[in-house]
C-alpha cells in the first residue's frame, strides 16, 4: 500500500510540474535513437576532415555553408534557407617569432597571432621585452618604461576555478585588451600567455579588439610552458623579441549563416536551437564549434525520425561568424526583430562536445523554476546542472529582445586545453558524449515545445 501511494504521489508531482510518464518514456526513445543512429559524429568527422578550419570570409567557410545547407535537408528540414551577412575578412599569412638572448642567438618560439590583429606588414619589428603579471603591474608603468618595448602580459589561467569558464572569463581580458593597452603607452607590440588551462607549449588565438583612436599595434599569443620559460629567462637577463607577421583585416564581404526549420502542428512561433558554423583558423574546429552545429541538426533529425509532432516551428540556425564578429547572430536577431517572429526559445551549444552536465539558464525566475522542476528527467542521462544564468553568444540579441535563452553545459575540464588551438580536431572528440550532448538538447526542446 505505502509502494502504491508513494507511486502516485510521484506521479502526482510529476503531471503538476508539467512531466509524467510519457515524457520519461519520450526521453528513453530519444536518447536510443540518437546513441544508436545519430548522424553527428559522422557528420562531424566529414566536416573537421574534408572542410577542416573555417574563419569566416575563407573559402573553407563557403563550403561549409554548403555543407550545413545540405545536411539540414538530409536531417528532414520542411524548409531551408540562407540568411545574408556582411562579415570581416581577417587572414593570417606567414608569421614568426623569434628572441634574441645573452649568447647573441636567435631562437624560433612558437605562437599565433591573435584574431583581428594587424601585423607588421612583413617587417621585423623588434625591441626589449619588459613583463607584467597583471593588470594593475602595468598601469604603474610610465610611458618611458613601455616606449619602444614589447609587453608580455603573462597573466595564468586560475586553475582555482572547478568551473574552467570563470578562468576563462578572468584571463580573456588580456588577450581582448593588451594590443591597445601596450599601443597608448608607446609599445611596439603585445604578446599574450595563451587562455589555456593545459600546460604546453601550444598557441592559443581567439579575437582581440582595438579601442577607436588607438594605434593597431600586433598582439600575439605564447603558450603556457614558453610563457613560463619566457619569464624565468627574463627575470637574468635582457630578451629582444623579434616579430614578423601579414595578418590583417581585408574589409568584408557577403557571406550566410544557414537555417533550416519543420513547421509547427499548432503555430509559427520559434524555438530556436543552434551552434555557430565557422571556427579559428587553426585546428579543424571540432569542438569549436562543429559539435554545436551537428548537435542542432540531430535535434531536427530526431523529431522526425521519431515522428514527434512539434507544436511550435523548431529551427535549426547555424550562425555565422561567431568568432570574430558574431555578425550571424546580430543579423538574425535583427531579421526576427523586422519580421516580428515570436521566438519562444533559444538554445545554442558552443562549449563543446563533451559530455553533458546541464544546461543554463537565462529567463525569469517563473520560467527557470519550471525548466528546474524537470530535473529529474533529464538525471539518468547525467543531467543535473541548471544553475547557470548565462546563454550562448549568438542568441543574446533574442535575449536582449526578451527571449528565454539557454546554453548545453558540457563538462568543461578538457576544453580549454584545446579552445581556439591546433589541437582541436575531430580525434579529441568521443561519440557518446557528443551524441549524449544531441540527447539533451533534443529533451529540452522537446519539453520546452509540448508545455510552453
Amino acid at each position: 500500500m505505502k509502494k502504491i501511494i508513494g507511486t502516485s504521489l510521484l506521479c502526482l508531482g510529476m503531471a503538476v510540474f508539467g512531466q509524467s510518464k510519457e515524457d520519461s518514456i519520450q526521453f528513453s526513445k530519444i536518447s536510443t535513437e540518437i546513441l544508436n543512429n545519430g548522424k553527428g559524429y559522422t557528420e562531424l568527422r566529414d566536416l573537421s576532415k574534408n572542410i577542416g578550419h573555417r574563419l569566416s570570409g575563407s573559402e573553407a567557410y563557403e563550403k561549409a555553408v554548403k555543407w550545413a545547407e545540405q545536411k539540414l535537408r538530409d536531417a528532414g528540414a520542411d524548409k531551408v534557407w540562407l540568411q545574408e551577412v556582411m562579415v570581416p575578412v581577417w587572414t593570417r599569412g606567414k608569421e614568426s617569432l623569434q628572441i634574441k638572448t645573452a649568447d647573441g642567438k636567435w631562437k624560433g618560439l612558437k605562437m599565433l597571432s591573435l584574431g583581428n590583429s594587424e601585423g607588421t606588414g612583413g617587417r621585423d619589428v623588434s625591441g626589449e621585452i619588459i613583463i607584467v603579471k597583471s593588470m594593475e603591474e602595468y598601469d604603474k608603468l610610465s610611458v618611458d618604461q613601455v616606449k619602444d618595448k614589447i609587453v608580455f602580459f603573462n597573466y595564468p589561467f586560475s586553475q582555482s576555478f572547478v568551473e574552467t569558464f570563470r578562468g576563462y572569463s578572468d584571463a580573456a581580458k588580456y588577450r581582448v585588451t593588451a594590443a591597445s593597452l601596450t599601443a597608448k603607452k608607446g609599445g611596439k607590440f603585445a604578446i599574450v600567455r595563451s587562455l589555456s588551462s593545459a600546460f604546453d607549449d601550444v598557441p592559443h588565438t581567439g579575437g582581440m579588439r582595438y579601442e577607436d583612436q588607438v594605434l593597431k599595434i600586433p598582439a600575439i599569443a605564447i603558450g603556457t610552458t614558453t610563457a613560463d620559460e619566457l619569464e624565468a629567462l627574463l627575470k637574468t637577463q635582457k630578451v629582444t623579441a623579434k616579430l614578423n607577421s601579414n595578418c590583417g583585416m581585408k574589409g568584408e564581404k557577403l557571406s550566410h549563416s544557414v537555417i533550416g526549420e519543420i513547421t509547427g502542428k499548432k503555430d509559427q512561433n520559434v524555438i530556436v536551437v543552434g551552434g555557430h558554423l565557422d571556427s579559428w583558423d587553426v585546428g579543424e574546429g571540432a569542438h569549436d564549434d562543429g559539435a554545436g552545429i551537428v548537435q542542432s541538426i540531430e535535434v531536427l533529425r530526431t523529431f522526425k525520425k521519431l515522428g514527434i509532432k512539434n507544436n511550435h516551428t523548431i529551427r535549426v540556425v547555424c550562425f555565422a561568424n561567431e568568432e570574430n564578429g558574431v555578425k550571424g547572430g546580430i543579423q538574425y536577431g535583427k531579421t526576427a526583430k523586422e519580421k516580428n517572429e515570436k521566438h519562444l526559445f533559444a538554445i545554442e551549444s558552443d562549449a563543446g562536445g563533451f559530455a553533458p552536465r546541464g544546461i543554463a539558464l537565462e529567463m525569469d525566475e517563473e520560467k527557470r523554476q519550471q525548466i528546474k522542476s524537470w530535473t529529474g528527467l533529464f538525471l539518468p542521462y547525467g543531467v543535473y546542472n541548471f544553475e547557470g544564468k548565462y546563454s550562448g553568444t549568438d542568441i543574446y540579441p533574442l535575449h536582449d529582445m526578451g527571449v528565454p535563452t539557454a546554453e548545453l553545459v558540457p563538462d568543461s575540464q578538457r576544453y580549454f586545453d584545446i579552445h581556439h588551438t591546433e589541437e582541436d580536431t575531430f580525434e579529441k572528440v568521443n561519440r557518446r558524449e557528443l551524441l549524449l550532448g544531441a540527447t539533451a538538447m533534443t529533451q529540452i526542446i522537446y519539453m520546452i515545445d509540448k508545455n510552453w
